[in-house]
């Protein structure tokens, strides 16, 4: 009986280039460097994948039942489950208070909406006094 081989995250993270490709999805770590060239998605998508845990990169695809069997040819060993750091929920940095109000465009867009206002009040009025005169 044959137990896998275990790698670690650190291992698998060493096979980033295209000389050398590796891919951890679903617990499994995958050499894939032959397939780098035949990839539908081009090979800058299998190594923008390397060094993490790329399941979910791999599953939001949706790949076929074909390409999931041709996995089992490029598969290396498991990975090493406590080397793989947990999922942080992502928080933003934190900034100073954005005040809207206070940007130069938004004072472009009030002057862009006043201007032809008061043009137009302006063209009224006089308007209306060349016409009281003319009477």
């Amino acid at each position: 009986m044959s137990t896998n081989k275990v790698i670690t995250l650190e291992e698998a993270s060493k096979h980033n280039s295209k000389d050398d490709c590796w891919l951890i999805i679903g617990g499994k770590v995958y050499n894939v460097t032959k397939f780098l060239e035949d990839h539908p998605g081009g090979d800058d998508v299998l190594l923008s994948s390397t060094a993490k845990d790329a399941t979910d990169d791999f599953e939001d695809v949706g790949h076929s039942t074909t390409a999931r069997a041709m996995m089992d040819e490029y598969y290396v060993g498991d990975i090493d489950a406590t080397t793989i750091p947990t999922k942080v929920k992502y928080t933003p940095p934190k900034q100073p208070h954005y005040n809207q109000d206070k940007t130069p465009e938004f004072i472009i867009k009030i002057l862009q909406f006043l201007v032809p206002l008061a043009i137009l009040g302006l063209a009224v009025a006089v308007r209306i006094y060349t016409k009281s005169e003319s009477a």
